[in-house]
């Protein structure tokens, strides 16, 4: 693939790419766009080398998942040292955009799942990769990218059944009336 291709694919994927990048970085945004620039700078510089084996969204967001651990890890080395509290004035910058209260109990209730099966159910709900798909981002077999999936949807219900949260959708099986077939 020729490189204006390539940027113009990517630039396609961008706001997926960017969505993925926030579930790696634990919704913080700064992070997320740092991980997604050196994602970016990897690929123009030939460090990450798309070779068409896979679709281009899963090889990047591969990429981008494992950015995001490199990035962390090195993070975690940085704060062995002593941490810097906030500003005097104790003000904290507001996010961007307020959430409901469902959505804040929704985000929590995800953000308690293990590692794997949040990135799962992110893979599948938010950038509607198959579990195949979701798998070769993962570096897993799709047995153990399915077994991620069903049961972070169990604990996510359980969770959500635990905090009364309600989105419209019947989370419990409709258990038979009775009648016999």
């Amino acid at each position: 693939m020729e490189i204006s291709e390539l940027k113009a694919e990517l630039e396609k994927l961008h706001t997926a790419s960017f969505g993925w990048a926030l579930s790696c970085c634990r919704q913080n945004r700064s992070e997320a766009e740092e991980v997604l620039q050196t994602v970016y700078l990897k690929i123009l510089q030939g460090k990450a080398l798309y070779r068409g084996e896979s679709k281009l969204q899963t090889w990047l967001f591969a990429v981008i998942r494992k950015t995001a651990i490199s990035e962390r890890r090195k993070q975690l080395l940085r704060s062995l040292s002593p941490i810097v509290s906030p500003g005097a004035d104790g003000s904290e910058i507001e996010s961007d955009f307020e959430r409901s209260e469902m959505q804040r109990r929704f985000q929590e209730a995800l953000a308690q799942l293990p590692a794997r099966q949040r990135e799962t159910l992110h893979l599948v709900f938010y950038q509607d990769l198959s579990l195949s798909e979701a798998a070769e981002v993962m570096n897993v077999s799709v047995g153990s990218a399915r077994r991620h999936y069903e049961r972070g949807k169990k604990r996510l219900r359980e969770a959500l059944d635990r905090e009364g949260v309600d989105y419209g959708v019947g989370w419990r099986r409709k258990e038979n009336s009775g009648a016999v077939l």
